[in-house]
């Protein structure tokens, strides 16, 4: 059974509540790069998210990325309001403006393929929204029913937090979208105020998982980067 893995956490980041403080603009691979970030926008959420989850989706329904130089965003989406251009820098806005209006046309997206049921193509259109204050969010689109079915499918044969009983019953969890006990507070990196107290902590984190029954860690001794680390 093949096990997908959540990986390149290099650009992640907890929200950031104060509008005020300016956020990382180069972030997200282009294809996938939100609206508001595209046009200047200085402070977001995860709606930003979002969209690139909904580039992704069309993306796996085309066979092919959603939004590249010969498809922009305009196309599809039509041009975008001064009040979904909110966020967007002046430059960005005048910009856009100048450009000849195009109405929206999501009704294309029905022929990204033959699998582009009125399900997925609703849940789309709602995660490609200009305005990220009217995007989807990720609660209500993991409740869209778009996703019953695929649910449905992993929890009968693929899940490892459901089970079959002795008498051939299949026994599921009460939960399918259990929610994290507690957020995550990154309150302990911003503890470390040196490269000492960094390499400390790393150092504790490898000999806790030594001890344990996981995958071990493979460290290279020989490469640059564990040189650099050791000094």
């Amino acid at each position: 059974m093949v096990q997908p893995l959540i990986c390149d956490f290099g650009l992640a980041r907890v929200a950031e509540p104060d509008q005020n403080v300016h956020m990382t603009q180069e972030v997200v691979t282009q294809y996938y790069r939100a609206p508001e970030i595209l046009m200047g926008a200085r402070h977001y959420t995860a709606a930003v998210d979002v969209w690139s989850v909904g580039c992704i989706f069309g993306e796996l329904l085309r066979r092919r990325i959603l939004f590249q130089a010969q498809s922009p965003v305009q196309q599809l989406l039509g041009s975008p309001t001064l009040e979904e251009m909110r966020y967007a820098c002046e430059g960005a806005k005048s910009h856009m403006l100048r450009r000849a209006q195009k109405p929206p046309s999501l009704a294309t997206l029905y022929n990204l393929s033959s699998q582009a049921t009125h399900e997925a193509v609703h849940l789309l259109c709602q995660m490609l929204v200009f305005d990220p204050d009217k995007r989807i969010t990720v609660v209500d689109a993991l409740a869209h029913p778009y996703l019953d079915e695929g649910r449905l499918r992993y929890h009968s044969c693929m899940c490892t937090c459901c089970y079959t009983t002795s008498a051939g019953m299949r026994q599921y969890r009460v939960d399918f979208e259990p929610s994290a006990a507690h957020p995550f507070d990154d309150l302990w990196e911003r503890k470390l105020t040196s490269v000492q107290q960094v390499k400390e902590e790393m150092h504790k984190f490898i000999a806790e998982q030594l001890n344990t029954s996981r995958v071990p860690l493979c460290i290279n001794p020989q490469s640059a980067a564990f040189k650099s680390f050791a000094r």
